[in-house]
């Protein structure tokens, strides 16, 4: 069996691949696994171990990482299939693979190809109940995705936050959340600039100051406020078109896409182009003259919000 483990969702690869090997080393024990880096190993040594009979066990498995690393490898792989012995199990990870090339077609073709893709905010809120539940405690949908609102929607994170709020108290709760993770600095500048943008001026210069609090230098600030306002762009200038497909033309993920929804819709286009405009002259004058950043970034936020 060839097996073929690609996808941007890391956590959800890593665990499937842990579990394959786990469960073929309870057959066959570990002395019948190979493991072979594309950055380190050629392709003639890989394609050798492919071919070759086990020593001393009826299976062996061969884990290749990144094998289309080497050309040789890539170049030649539906011929290299061909040549996988009978008794050999396969397990190819390429987390990034390009859909145009055919060493991808073969893969997805002759191989058992399985793709983990990102999980959705929504999705990763289920996800992270059924975690919880399974570790023996509880966590309801709705503070399932406050957790992810403050810690992002990277799946490996989520389970860290998880396993530290199951370890305080099974029962994890709103109040626990708040209390033992802390907001990613660019979820904090979202909800920033929806405050100024909805003219709510005293709640953006609070979670300004929270973010100096964390020691979050201006220049940072600016560059996280420039990338919002670009996200809010992209998403303003993409009228009719479904989430999805913004996310994949602009490489978003589509939960920052449908985040991004309701407050893009309620800006002018002008507008928004000129708050590009304006952060855009305040970074320059920031890196060219002798301004107080905090001063100018806060005198920002409050022309954001009339």
């Amino acid at each position: 069996m060839i097996v073929t483990l690609t996808g941007a969702n890391n956590f959800a690869l890593q665990a499937a691949l842990r579990k394959r090997v786990a469960d073929f080393i309870v057959a066959h024990t570990d002395m019948a696994v190979e493991r072979y880096d594309g950055d380190e190993a050629s392709a003639g040594r890989m394609r050798e171990s492919l071919a070759s009979m086990p020593f001393l066990t009826e299976r062996k498995l061969v884990i290749l990482r990144e094998p289309g690393k080497q050309k040789a490898f890539s170049e030649h792989i539906a011929d290299i299939i061909k040549e996988v012995a009978d008794t050999t199990d396969v397990i190819i990870v390429e987390p990034k693979l390009d859909k145009r090339l055919g060493y991808y077609k073969t893969l997805k073709k002759a191989t058992d190809f399985i793709e983990h893709a990102e999980l959705d905010a929504q999705g990763l809120a289920r996800w992270a109940a059924d975690y919880a539940k399974a570790a023996g405690g509880s966590l309801s949908t709705a503070d399932a995705r406050l957790l992810i609102d403050r810690v992002g929607v990277n799946q490996q994170l989520v389970q860290q936050e998880l396993d530290k709020l199951l370890a305080y108290d099974p029962a994890v709760t709103k109040k626990t959340v708040e209390l033992l993770t802390d907001s990613l600095p660019q979820s904090t500048v979202f909800e920033l600039l929806e405050a100024a943008f909805g003219g709510n001026s005293k709640r953006a210069l609070m979670l300004y100051r929270e973010q100096r609090a964390l020691k979050v230098e201006p220049q940072a600030i600016i560059a996280m406020l420039a990338w919002q306002l670009h996200i809010l762009a992209v998403i303003k200038t993409a009228t009719g078109r479904a989430d999805a497909e913004i996310a994949a033309q602009a490489k978003l993920n589509p939960y920052v896409v449908r985040k991004t929804q309701t407050l893009a819709r309620s800006i002018p286009l002008p507008r928004l182009k000129q708050n590009v405009q304006e952060l855009l002259d305040l970074d320059r004058r920031l890196k060219t003259t002798a301004l107080n950043a905090d001063e100018a970034l806060q005198l920002y936020l409050l022309r954001l919000a009339e």
